[in-house]
C-alpha cells in the first residue's frame, strides 16, 4: 500500500462517541469516496482495509451524490436478446378416434434418459402409458455415453 493510503487510514477516524460509534474526518471521508470512484476500485475492499463497514462507505458515496449515478448506469444497460424464441404449439387433443369409431384418451410422454437422450412419444393411449414408462425404465443407457 502507498504511504498516502496509510495516511488516509490514520486520519479517517478522529474519535469515538459515548455509544462506541466512530467519528470520521470529513476530508478523509471525501478522499476515500474519491478512491472508491476510481475504475476497478472495490468499495468493500477499500472499506475493509480502512477498518470501516462497507455499508458506511456506501452511505458516504450516496451522500456525496455518487450512489444514484451508479444505480442509473446499471439500469441503463440494454438487455441482451433472448437466446430462445417462443414458439406456440397448439395443444394435442386428449381424445382420439380409432378407425373403428371408438373414442380413447391419449397423451404425450416425454422422457430424458441419463445419457442425455430425449424421447418424445405423442398420442399414447392412456391405458398404455404405464407400459411405456416401464419400457423406458428398462432401457439400457449409460451416463458415460453422454456427449
Amino acid at each position: 500500500m502507498t504511504d498516502d493510503f496509510e495516511d488516509l487510514k490514520r486520519r479517517l477516524v478522529v474519535g469515538h462517541k459515548s455509544d462506541g460509534r466512530s467519528v470520521y474526518d470529513e476530508a478523509a471521508k471525501s478522499e476515500l469516496v474519491a478512491l472508491c470512484l476510481q475504475p476497478g476500485a472495490s468499495v468493500s475492499r477499500l472499506a475493509r482495509e480502512c477498518g470501516v463497514n462497507a455499508n458506511q462507505v456506501g452511505r458516504w458515496l450516496r451522500e456525496h451524490g455518487h450512489g444514484a449515478r451508479a444505480r442509473k448506469a446499471v439500469a441503463s444497460v440494454v438487455p441482451a436478446p433472448a437466446a430462445f424464441v417462443a414458439v406456440s404449439v397448439p395443444p394435442a387433443s386428449p381424445i382420439a378416434v380409432r378407425s373403428g369409431g371408438d373414442i380413447v384418451a391419449v397423451m404425450d410422454v416425454q422422457a430424458r434418459l441419463p445419457n442425455g437422450v430425449a424421447i418424445d412419444i405423442r398420442g399414447v393411449e392412456l391405458r398404455n402409458v404405464g407400459e411405456v414408462i416401464e419400457a423406458l425404465g428398462r432401457l439400457r443407457c449409460s451416463a458415460s455415453t453422454k456427449g
